[in-house]
């Protein structure tokens, strides 16, 4: 299998994973990967369970992309982070339920746990209101995504970025539970006390080595699967 094969396959795959994690409904979601000269991004309303790996598309920097397959309508924030952040080589977009219930309510989460931090920094940011597929929605979220590997989108879901297709993943999960955590505070009518910058400051210093293997045993697994 080529690598740009086996990104395809991979884009494929966590777009029906997304569904059946229950962080997305129906084809509302994209992941794009970088690659190439640009980047791989699934295509516009084609049901997962229908996609081959023909169907996701290359596109350039340029957004230019060959082929009748159109891809998302989101490709405008998906490229502009692939390209603004080197450090990201992934991104995925959910509708998940709470995470955008916040969105709706225009509220960043705040650090009502620890693990926000790996979202990068000490509260996830909502970025202001702009129409979906649009150069101003990419630009609000290029913005919010300062420091950040993960923000909400104002009355519209969630964008999740990291080093693989993998852990953008499962950051968007863990967006959607700090965000159930922080409706259920929210639920008891009472505002809930927030971490401190100084606590968070350590919770950050602790991730950049927390949950992470020697490269050896990560490559060893990724060739195993």
């Amino acid at each position: 299998m080529t690598e740009e094969l086996r990104l395809r396959t991979l884009v494929i795959d966590s777009c029906r994973r997304m569904n059946a994690l229950g962080i997305n409904k129906g084809t509302s979601g994209n992941i794009s990967v970088r690659h190439g000269d640009g980047f791989l991004i699934s295509p516009t309303g084609i049901p997962y369970d229908k996609l081959e790996p023909g169907h996701v598309v290359q596109m350039g920097w340029d957004a230019t992309y060959a082929g009748e397959v159109q891809p998302s309508s989101e490709w405008r924030f998906h490229r502009d982070i692939l390209k603004a952040r080197p450090d990201l080589n992934a991104v995925v977009h959910t509708h998940s339920t709470n995470a955008t219930t916040v969105s709706i309510l225009e509220r960043d989460i705040p650090a009502v746990h620890y693990a926000i931090a790996g979202a990068g920094g000490d509260n996830i940011r909502c970025a202001p209101y702009e129409i979906f597929g649009s150069q101003a929605l990419a630009n609000v979220v290029i913005r919010a995504l300062e420091g950040r590997r993960a923000c909400l989108m104002a009355h519209h879901g969630v964008i999740a970025a990291h080093v693989s297709v993998e852990r953008a993943l499962a950051l968007a999960v863990s967006v959607e539970e700090m965000a159930t955590l922080y409706l259920n505070c929210l639920q008891t009518g009472i505002e809930p006390p927030i971490l401190s910058a100084a606590q968070m400051a350590d919770v950050l210093e602790r991730f950049k080595t927390y949950g992470q293997q020697p490269q050896a045993v990560t490559e060893g697994l990724r060739q195993a699967s």
